[in-house]
């Protein structure tokens, strides 16, 4: 009855968005505590929630059944299919109840709400930042960790960031290319600046 009379009991201590519903609450919790208790017997990748890990599964299996009248891609699983026709209809069947932004993808929608909302759920564990989507906290970790995974091929100058790294490959062509405002120093890296709080410091 609850979902008819708009009452939503079930608050998070983390960031205050309410549910109907008290799994539903108990499930995004997940979110904050980092736990994935569902874990994948085949790869050992773990999931905050059950049906995720059903999804995935269907990943280490040949049968892939379900095929695209448009494109001949096939997919293990109906709902994927589903998902991926909307490439070919154009169809956004899910609207921002914010600003009528509509999205093909329910978990696009989600995020574009985080917008309006100011919902930053994933935070770095070394510095005070927050963002809306893991990746950009995955990208950002790397400030911290040092770790540099784009490699330029002709000079052997490693990157934290890919658009870092063809920024940097402008040098190399013939000839080269300054970027956009900016200088190259004598090795071709971007410069560094501290972030406000002067914890640590990223390229640009």
């Amino acid at each position: 009855m609850r979902s008819h009379s708009g009452e939503r009991p079930f608050v998070c201590t983390d960031c205050g968005k309410d549910f109907v519903h008290k799994h539903h609450l108990v499930s995004h919790r997940l979110m904050h505590s980092g736990d994935k208790p569902f874990v994948c017997d085949n790869c050992g990748r773990s999931f905050r929630q059950k049906h995720n890990l059903v999804s995935h599964q269907l990943t280490h299996s040949t049968e892939r059944p379900f095929a695209c009248a448009d494109c001949g891609k096939t997919f293990g699983n109906r709902r994927v299919l589903v998902s991926h026709r909307r490439v070919h209809t154009g169809e956004r069947p899910f609207a921002c109840g914010h600003c009528g932004h509509r999205f093909s993808q329910k978990n696009h929608l989600v995020t574009h709400q985080r917008i309006h909302t100011g919902e930053r759920p994933f935070a770095c564990a070394h510095c005070p930042k927050t963002f809306r989507v893991k990746a950009g906290l995955t990208i950002h970790q790397r400030v911290h960790t040092g770790e540099k995974p784009y490699v330029c091929r002709d000079c052997g100058n490693t990157y934290s960031m890919n658009h870092h790294l063809k920024r940097h490959q402008r040098m190399h062509q013939d000839p080269p290319v300054a970027p956009q405002g900016g200088q190259w120093d004598n090795v071709g890296q971007a410069q560094t600046q501290p972030f406000p709080w002067g914890g640590c410091e990223t390229t640009v």
